[in-house]
């Protein structure tokens, strides 16, 4: 569907009528996920260049039963962004292996990818599902209130979602996770490591142009929900590695001087030839740094997992 509610696309509108006024101007990423961006994106994830998911799901395969262990008989799941579930089933098939039973809360705010989990999920027993179409924070406070009397619940954040996040940002998200948890509760955190440049804008404007079209649809998207006149050929996707904040950025340039309209957000947005909208950052870190971070939090380090090839690490973290 094209709007979620009127909650959320007043939302959108509100965010998209404040960010573009910005300097440099932007647009938040979680609105790159709409059910086209959703799709898109995993059609990224299925691409060569891009390994983060390959790797993620790898390391979940080999070390599934020792995560499903820590849950024991019964417990709850809640994911932080579902997207289509495979990585999901890898765990919840493990748990079926050891005759355990779960409560699952998918959160999501793209309807397609809570569809989809779903559906991969149904065919499993011994577990309830419940879905949110919601922000992270909104959809863990509503998980977190369903509680009921189980064992140790298990948030997933993984994708290297975290990454989405500047450092600030990323440290107060961490922080607001461990509030909700209770002491032994965990979260499993995949993150995607610092590497080769080369490496990383191939991940990010591959050679088929999949990921340039996953940021293009972005200003579809608002042409079709909020009423704007983006001219998508006048916009080109563009990857920069910045080594300082160690993160990959995501722009849109425009290649012209133009003036584009989005009503329903209330605004006229003009842009110079080769100014850019930034839609999204995907940092990067070391082992090390994840360990800090999850210290900041007051969040232990239970076990860490890295595939040194791909560069990407799982780390299980414990609350204390």
């Amino acid at each position: 569907m094209a709007v979620i509610n009127r909650s959320l696309a007043a939302e959108f509108a509100a965010d998209v009528r404040r960010d573009l006024a910005l300097d440099p101007k932007q647009l938040q990423s979680k609105y790159l996920y709409d059910a086209l961006g959703s799709s898109l994106f995993e059609a990224i994830c299925r691409l060569p260049w891009y390994r983060i998911t390959a790797s993620e799901s790898q390391l979940l395969s080999k070390h599934a039963d020792e995560i499903a262990a820590t849950l024991g008989d019964e417990g709850t799941i809640v994911e932080l962004g579902c997207g289509s579930g495979e990585k999901l089933v890898l765990l919840a098939e493990a748990l079926q292996e050891r005759g355990a039973s779960a409560l699952v809360h998918l959160i999501d705010i793209s309807s397609q990818a809570l569809e989809q989990t779903e559906q991969r999920l149904g065919r499993l027993q011994h577990f309830s599902v419940v879905g949110h179409q919601s922000t992270y924070e909104v959809g863990l406070r509503r998980a977190v209130a369903q509680r009921q009397g189980r064992g140790p619940m298990l948030v997933l954040l993984l994708g290297s979602n975290l990454g989405n996040f500047d450092t600030p940002a990323a440290a107060a998200f961490l922080d607001r996770i461990r509030r909700v948890l209770a002491q032994g509760d965990m979260l499993l955190l995949g993150a995607d490591l610092v590497k080769d440049e080369d490496v990383l804008l191939r991940a990010y404007d591959d050679p088929l142009g999949v990921t340039a079209a996953f940021n293009r649809n972005l200003l579809v998207r608002i042409n079709r929900e909020l009423g704007g006149d983006f001219d998508l050929s006048a916009f080109a996707h563009r990857a920069v590695w910045n080594t300082e904040h160690q993160r990959i950025e995501m722009h849109l340039v425009s290649l012209t001087d133009q003036t584009v309209r989005v009503p329903i957000a209330g605004t006229t947005v003009s842009f110079r030839r080769g100014e850019w909208i930034w839609t999204e950052s995907s940092y990067k870190y070391t082992p090390d740094q994840i360990v800090d971070m999850g210290v900041a939090a007051n969040l232990a380090t239970r076990d860490q997992w890295t595939d040194e090839s791909a560069g990407f690490a799982l780390t299980l973290f414990i609350a204390i």
